[in-house]
């Protein structure tokens, strides 16, 4: 038979972790929403400029997390551009248009501000 003994509560660790959920609420997550969408619109490759006009971001809350996503509207016969532009594709002649990473450099930055706020947060409590 196994058993355990436990002497104290966690009271001091619960109260710790509750705050840290509180701020980890992130409250600017609509400025990085705005940062990244004109990171991304800047660092799309232009030509007539609907596909860099065409960025969009969204932030889901659910219980304990946000999440913040990117999305590009700009969708020609079912295919969209902005994914296009980033992997390549193929010419209706048989050839091979290589992409261009463009996005994953664009929103990096964005990111890891949201990182550094969010473990600044954390660590000041």
């Amino acid at each position: 038979m196994i058993s355990f003994r436990q002497k104290g509560d966690f009271s001091k660790l619960t109260r710790y972790l509750e705050r840290v959920k509180e701020v980890a609420k992130i409250s600017s997550l609509d400025k990085y929403g705005r940062e990244g969408v004109a990171a991304l619109a800047s660092a799309t490759p232009i030509d007539s400029g609907t596909t860099a006009d065409s960025w969009k971001y969204e932030i889901q809350h659910t219980k304990g997390s946000a999440v913040i996503s990117f999305h590009n509207t700009n969708v020609h016969n079912g295919v969209p551009i902005a994914i296009v532009l980033q992997y390549g594709h193929g010419t209706g002649t048989g050839g091979w248009v290589q992409g261009r990473d463009y996005i994953n450099p664009a929103i990096q930055p964005i990111f890891d501000k949201i990182l550094e706020e969010a473990w600044k947060e954390v660590t000041s409590l």
